[in-house]
């Protein structure tokens, strides 16, 4: 059985650690705050992942999953060392990989014992791992130490299906023995018929980046194509689904919406920019790739205001606070975004969110926000409801309830939820992104009969 240790319990290393013990390894998952690793003694998961506490807690029973607050002891015994820790981006989009070399410093300081493998799991710009390893080779002596390049490509919310199921393993091994090792650790992938691509350092480094680059570009251009859509009168969602039918291009990523967010789209897009920059090269698809995510949601606040009319004044109900459903990650969330711009703009916002609530409470935004125990309590006395995330509990709202409870019968949904028809048929003047509203989508009326327009 290999020894591993995780270096970092953020949701990267959790659930590294987690799906690495499920595959019959025996895992340590060390940090250095002490309350963090209490709690995770205790089974308690500091964030929304579904599946994950259940995968936590048997592994922990059978005895493979052990936690750390002491990072050296848990790294002392290990074969090999995975270090996911946060590199967030700083002031000019750089990666902060302060965080990775201070882990190496302690990894360093343990070498003596005898040789292992580190792997770099934590997102980093290429030459990251070439330079950690320069670093670990002056400190391990004759016990020799290897360092390789495992980027993760989890989907949060379907974390552990895609660890434990994904589409490829992406190893930067340069040695026969690290290779190895990491393929012993990631054998049961073998038993699916995962593809393994074994490559460089700096050619593992890199597919992370090129991987959500171009996702966050499909993201921005379909978002693009919806604008366009509403210019003239065409249906995204019909656009989207005849061009994801183009094997060439595929159909996902292809949902026309307020723009991406995330630990991963803003800061690696970010990151590449600045490190292709700092070699010589303009990556121009990325650069406008962020800023068309910037005007998208930027433009949401717009549709809302349009929708409405002024804002000033007006109770807007916002569904949905998490980036994505399925999580409780708020990093760079586009509903932060349209939520501070139609305070900005005067507007009081009531919001609900089936995860995330408490993690915006004490942000900036969230002090100033109200929130509601279901939707149909923000929506009650509402100017109108917008649809920012698209859960499955807003997949199946009581359309007419809405209009009934709602101030103004104001229906904007941001994901393309529902179909224009139904919306209207409901009483719900319907609003959605890349479909221009039209007289078909305005409520329907009743027809009044003879008889009560005599009355009247």
């Amino acid at each position: 059985m290999i020894r591993i240790a995780v270096v970092g319990t953020g949701y990267v290393g959790l659930v590294t650690g987690a799906c690495l013990a499920d595959f019959g390894n025996r895992v340590v998952c060390a940090d250095v705050d002490a309350s963090k690793i209490d709690s995770l003694e205790k089974g308690q998961i500091p964030f929304y992942e579904p599946g994950l506490e259940e995968l936590v807690r048997r592994n922990m029973r059978e005895g493979r999953l052990t936690f750390s607050a002491d990072v050296a002891k848990a790294v002392a015994p290990a074969h090999v060392v995975f270090i996911a820790v946060g590199t967030p981006p700083a002031s000019d989009g750089s990666a902060d990989l302060s965080a990775v070399f201070a882990v190496g410093r302690l990894i360093a300081s343990q070498l003596a014992g005898g040789y292992k493998v580190v792997v770099q799991k934590s997102t980093a710009p290429v030459g990251t791992a070439r330079r950690l390893w320069d670093e670990l080779k002056r400190a391990a002596g004759d016990g020799g130490v290897d360092v390789a390049s495992n980027p993760e490509f989890l989907r949060e919310g379907s974390a552990l299906e895609t660890f434990l199921r994904p589409d490829r393993v992406v190893l930067g091994a340069e040695t026969p023995r690290s290779e190895r090792l990491l393929r012993a650790i990631y054998r049961p992938l073998y038993l699916i018929e995962t593809p393994m691509v074994v490559t460089t350092l700096e050619t593992a480094e890199l597919i992370k980046y090129a991987a959500n680059a171009f996702l966050a570009m499909k993201v921005s251009y379909i978002n693009e194509i919806a604008n366009l859509c509403e210019a003239v009168g065409a249906d995204v969602q019909t656009v989207a689904k005849a061009v994801g039918l183009d094997g060439r291009i595929g159909r996902k990523f292809l949902h026309a919406g307020p723009g991406y967010g995330g630990s991963c789209f803003p800061k690696d897009t970010l990151a590449l920019a600045h490190f292709a920059r700092q070699h010589g090269e303009k990556l121009r698809l990325v650069e406008s790739t962020t800023a068309a995510n910037d005007a998208q949601k930027a433009r949401m606040v717009d549709k809302i205001e349009k929708a409405v009319g002024s804002l000033s004044g007006k109770r807007i109900a916002l569904l949905g606070l998490a980036f994505k459903p399925n999580t409780d990650d708020i990093r760079e969330a586009p509903a932060l975004d349209i939520a501070a711009g139609l305070l900005k703009r005067g507007a009081k916002v009531v919001a609900h969110d089936p995860a995330a609530m408490e993690a915006v409470r004490p942000t900036p935004v969230g002090k100033k926000l109200e929130f509601a125990q279901d939707p149909y309590e923000a929506a009650h006395g509402a100017d109108a409801v917008v649809i920012v995330t698209e859960w499955n509990l807003y997949r199946r709202l009581d359309l007419r309830m809405l209009a009934k409870i709602q101030r103004r019968p104001i229906f904007v949904d941001l994901r393309n939820l529902y179909a224009p028809e139904d919306v209207a048929q409901a009483g719900l003047h319907h609003h959605s992104v890349g479909r221009a509203p039209r007289e078909a989508d305005r409520p329907r009326r009743k027809k009044t009969t003879k008889r009560q327009k005599q009355r009247a």
